[in-house]
């Protein structure tokens, strides 16, 4: 059977605005379990780099009962942090026989 790894979500939310009237964030760490990890191809990375100027690095699936927001978020796994810069690739649940429904790019935080 098939299972990820638990990747640490840095969730952020806006709480407020400051004084010149822009956003104030706030972040909360979140573990969340069963994600599936798996590195881009050759061929996606250079597609992606293309594209979009990103370096795609690694995909993320996310479980069918998770209800995070991914988009923009930071993640860590593998001790290193990521940054999830895509909208989710999403399946229909009644077509999807597995676990996972939702597919997001990330690439490197910090190199």
């Amino acid at each position: 059977m098939i299972h990820g790894i638990t990747v640490t979500l840095m969730e952020r939310t806006q709480s407020g605005v400051d004084g010149f009237n822009r956003p104030v964030y706030t972040t909360q760490a979140t573990e969340v379990d069963n994600v599936l990890v798996y590195p881009a191809t050759s061929e996606d990375v250079i597609g992606e780099m293309n594209l979009s100027g990103k370096h795609l690095e690694y995909y993320l699936c996310v479980p069918k009962s998770d209800a995070h927001t991914w988009t923009d978020q930071k993640v860590n796994f593998f001790s290193v942090d990521w940054h999830v810069y895509s909208l989710p690739e999403e399946w229909i649940d009644a077509n999807n026989p597995s676990i996972w429904n939702r597919r997001f790019k990330c690439e490197r935080y910090n190199k």
